[in-house]
């Protein structure tokens, strides 16, 4: 009997460590979607309130709504209801440098795109194994923390671990996407894709960063990422590329100027349905 009270696993401990944090994720991810919701979130903060209190009881269940409302406030950054992964590390006191792995965001998508032509250095369409452990030595070397080359192993694997949904040993766009998460998808202002003259000029100024006057590959690839999401549409690099092709092939000489652009975002037709 007494070993079903202990179960809030860690949650009392001042800090944990990467595989602690593993461990308390995939037992309140029970069903293993990538997110604590419904039960699981229900579960996950009855526990913590019973840790936080020291006690193993869970005491009063009185206002037990309303507390998990200001707790979602204040915690559930994108308020979609659910605790994901980059939340999860703001509530737990983990150890500092596995933290620093859940504090990037990308600004957009297009700095996503970067990060993934930079670290995707065998141009395989998946971030292996050795290529996440540069990533990861990189923040660390940003922020100033100190590690080792047996910490950095820890923290790779683990992350692998996390994200690796099909257990294939390497990060696909898609699971990229959930470690390094994108602070603003430019696309979710625009819900309906019969956009203004306003609306569209606002979105070709955003993706055409160099401000020449059309959109190349790489941004395009931002915006696709962007569409995708707004989608709720899994992408690898192999359906990013086919759209980008489909779309590209509208253009001339490998530039999408401003009227190819509202074809694809403003018509009935587009080669994105």
């Amino acid at each position: 009997m007494m070993a079903h009270k202990q179960q809030p696993l860690y949650l009392h401990l001042a800090e944990l460590t990467a595989s602690q944090f593993l461990d308390i994720w995939k037992h309140y991810d029970s069903d293993g979607n990538g997110f604590i919701e419904g039960k699981e979130l229900e579960n996950f903060f009855q526990e913590l309130e019973a840790a936080r209190r020291g006690a193993g009881v869970e005491g009063s269940s009185i206002n037990i709504g309303e507390k998990l409302k200001e707790f979602m406030q204040k915690y559930d950054k994108n308020a979609d209801g659910r605790i994901e992964m980059s939340e999860l590390a703001q509530i737990l006191p983990t150890e500092e440098n596995f933290l620093l792995c859940f504090r990037q965001h990308a600004g957009s998508s297009i700095e996503f795109m970067e990060a993934w032509r930079k670290y995707d250095t065998d141009r395989s369409g998946y971030i292996e194994a050795n290529e996440l452990k540069g990533f990861l030595s990189d923040l660390l070397k940003k922020a100033n923390r100190p590690f080792d080359e047996k910490k950095l192993h820890e923290y790779t694997q683990t992350i692998l671990r996390m994200f690796d949904l099909n257990g294939d040993g390497k990060l696909c766009l898609s699971e990229m996407s959930r470690l390094l998460p994108v602070q603003e998808n430019f696309l979710l202002k625009f819900q309906g894709m019969k956009l203004s003259c306003k609306e569209f000029n606002a979105i070709f100024s955003f993706y055409d960063k160099d401000g020449n006057g059309y959109i190349d590959e790489h941004e395009l690839d931002a915006l696709l990422k962007d569409f995708f999401d707004k989608n709720k549409k899994e992408m690898n690099i192999q359906s990013l590329t086919g759209y980008r092709q489909s779309i590209m092939s509208l253009c001339d000489g490998g530039r999408l100027y401003r009227k190819e652009l509202e074809i694809v975002l403003c018509n009935d037709v587009n080669p994105m349905k």
